[in-house]
């Protein structure tokens, strides 16, 4: 018969006595168990938010806005771009910070585990063998007597949560976890704004180049018909280097805009966790933006706030170091540890023959802090001055929050506005550049009226498309201040739970 099998026969006997024991250790385990937490519960702070948004009360803003509840999850598909909602989805899958945060989200909810684990005994196992020969001694024929053991028993400790400073720490666990599944939606929040601004940004500069590659084209007409001209001895050459000198000026800021149309695909590129350079040949084709909508659906602001995931990782934050209070306050009372150890021995001797032990030990105790200089209480005062230091953090995130819905509202507005005066401004300016030509080769005025009324075409063109790409642009603000963008359904995959 095995070593192991003697062992297990020979433990059955000792079963009942171990059994009482266990059941009066549990039994007190249990009582103490059920012990209150110390330190503060955590409730929600409640905000008197607004019932509506201010900036909605404006004469101009109501026409311009409605209070109903509006599907904000994938908002960009509103915009009716194609290429915009494939490279969307690409940056949901390959975008190095939002891999980055779900890794961290992986490291925290690993150590929520951990923190739970304090929940249960450690128990761990142990085995030994030896092996003793003694010297020969004086007048024996033979060696010295030979004795074999070997021994093998479990050993476990368990600290009772008797003041819930273990049951403290994973509340502050669970909501680190959930604090920081709300930053993973965030940063989807903000990615899926950014790709939306750089690929919008992209399509500006490429309407501002073909505006000033249209105006450079008709300046090149008027440097050729004063050319003519001055060769006809109708015009003297101070309007031929006029012509060349406004010519050039446009020539000028073509460098300019194609530098900063680069620099905007490379940070498409790297929102989407690729070279740069890699998206130049999908976005070479000239692109439209796309019509600010006339009216928009914002809701509520009690909804934003609902919505908002930075807004739920400040709230989250703030439950966690209101538990590590509790943590902080367990400290200061006494802890009691339960520890004990079961295991079997076998002993060989050449001259007795084999014998099996059996042994177990059970040991209870208690420690309480005496002195510690002040350590214990000053620590909780920290932890306490932590806990409102976040409190004021998660206000100020949900004044932010209505702050910037409230901003956004006026500029898209007055945006609006801004675009309406200028677009009918470049319709008189382009009017007045005609008439400018005509008269002008008429010789009924002189070149500088050609001159300048060319120039105002090109800046108020530009001025044009640059309001209307800002347009987009407060529009984009508009739905990432409203939280859009994520839900549970479109949020990037997220590795299981690890629940003790």
């Amino acid at each position: 018969m095995s070593f192991v099998e003697n062992a297990w026969l020979y433990s059955r006997g000792r079963h009942a006595v171990l059994r009482a024991d266990s059941l009066a250790v549990l039994g007190l385990a249990a009582l103490l168990g059920v012990a209150c937490a110390v330190g503060p519960d955590y409730r929600k702070t409640e905000f008197n938010s607004p019932e509506r948004w201010r900036r909605l009360d404006d004469a101009d803003n109501a026409a311009a806005y409605v209070e109903q509840t509006e599907d904000l999850r994938r908002w960009w598909l509103k915009l009716d771009d194609a290429l915009l909602s494939e490279l969307i989805d690409e940056a949901l899958q390959a975008n190095l910070d939002l891999r980055k945060a779900q890794a961290r989200l992986r490291e925290v909810r690993a150590r929520r585990a951990v923190a739970a684990s304090a929940y249960y005994p450690n128990v761990s196992a142990s085995g030994s063998a030896s092996r003793r020969q003694s010297t020969k001694s004086a007048g024996m024929t033979t060696g010295g007597a030979v004795s074999n053991s070997f021994s093998i028993g479990f050993d476990a400790s368990w600290e009772v949560d008797v003041f819930g400073g273990v049951r403290r720490s994973v509340e502050a666990a669970d909501a680190d976890l959930a604090s920081t599944e709300a930053a993973l939606n965030d940063t989807q929040v903000s990615l899926v704004a950014e790709v939306a601004r750089n690929y919008f940004e992209i399509r500006s500069f490429q309407i501002r180049l073909g505006i000033a590659r249209s105006n450079l084209e008709s300046q090149t007409e008027t440097l050729q018909l004063t050319q003519l001209r001055s060769q006809a001895g109708l015009v003297s050459v101070q309007d031929v280097e006029q012509s060349r000198s406004v010519r050039e000026q446009t020539l000028a800021q073509l460098p300019s805009l194609e530098s900063s149309l680069a620099s905007s695909e490379h940070s498409l590129d790297i929102l989407l966790g690729k070279l740069p350079g890699s998206l130049h040949a999908r976005l070479a084709s000239e692109g439209q933006l796309p019509p600010m909508p006339s009216q928009m659906a914002v809701g509520i602001p009690a909804d934003t706030l609902r919505q908002r995931p930075d807004v739920r990782v400040a709230e989250r934050k703030l439950a966690a170091e209101t538990a590590r209070v509790g943590v902080a306050t367990a400290a200061l009372y006494p802890s009691l540890q339960l520890s004990g150890s079961i295991g079997i021995e076998a002993l060989t001797q050449a001259a007795a023959g084999n014998g099996l032990g059996f042994f177990y030990s059970l040991l209870g105790g208690i420690t309480a802090p005496i002195f510690y200089g002040g350590r214990l209480r000053a620590q909780l005062e920290a932890q306490d001055a932590i806990r409102e230091q976040t409190l004021f953090g998660y206000e100020q995130t949900v004044l932010s929050a209505l702050r910037e819905v409230e901003d956004v509202l006026v500029a898209i507005v007055r945006n609006r506005e801004r675009a309406e005066a200028l677009a009918r401004a470049v319709e008189a300016a382009k009017n007045a550049a005609l008439l400018a030509r005509q008269r002008y080769g008429a010789g009924v005025i002189d070149f500088q009226s050609v001159v300048d009324t060319e120039r105002s075409v090109l800046a108020l063109e530009d001025s044009l498309a640059s309001t209307r790409a800002d347009g987009i642009f407060a529009l984009i603000r508009l739905y990432k201040a409203l939280g859009g963008g994520w839900s549970p359904e479109t949020a990037p995959a997220q590795a299981e739970s690890v629940h003790p």
